[in-house]
């Protein structure tokens, strides 16, 4: 008898126990959940299907001192000044590999329909082609390099040419121009 009373207090302190740390654990994941919330921004999540426009499309980032742009399109945030020199292929993805922004790391060479997204076929030459209000400064009517290899060829890569506002390759040798963006994940691998 005595065992059974035993073990009877045992079940009913581990249930005890396993019900404090429940609700210590639904505690501490709804005041993280609080805390998210809180810090999240006021604006719609981003999304490959909707269409903004102007002013509304993007939001210069004070967080990154006013030297990155949100594009609330895509949720990916791009340099409010891209990189003025030419470089190679592998020169523009070292040069965006060893960006700092805003004093922010983490940067990257865009994908190609991530760098396409850029783009207004509205916009007649000679560009740059980019969409009305937009907040960006110092982007030239050239190609700017994406990340995107040629299946046809691997010895060239995918460019934007926001002169003319359309998509071509050329090889990686040649020299085209740097917009280095953080967030999202292209599948190029590096």
């Amino acid at each position: 008898m005595r065992i059974g009373v035993m073990r009877s207090r045992v079940i009913d302190r581990i249930l005890s126990l396993g019900i404090l740390v429940a609700v210590v654990l639904a505690t501490g994941a709804a005041l993280a959940q609080t805390q998210t919330a809180s810090v999240r921004p006021s604006y719609a999540m981003p999304s490959w299907e909707q269409t903004l426009s102007g002013p509304t499309r993007f939001v210069v980032l004070s967080n990154f001192g006013g030297a990155a742009v949100l594009d609330r399109n895509t949720g990916l945030v791009w340099e409010k000044s891209p990189h003025t020199v030419a470089v190679t292929w592998n020169g523009a993805r070292f040069t965006c590999i060893n960006k700092n922004v805003g004093g922010q790391k983490g940067w990257r060479l865009p994908s190609i329909p991530e760098l396409a997204s850029l783009l207004d076929p509205s916009v007649a030459a000679p560009g740059p082609t980019l969409p009305s209000g937009h907040p960006f400064t110092g982007v030239q009517p050239a190609g700017y390099w994406s990340a995107t290899t040629s299946a046809e060829d691997p010895s060239e890569a995918w460019f934007v040419y926001f002169r003319m506002g359309f998509v071509d390759s050329d090889s990686k040798t040649f020299s085209g121009q740097v917009w280095c963006v953080r967030g999202g994940m292209n599948a190029e691998k590096y």
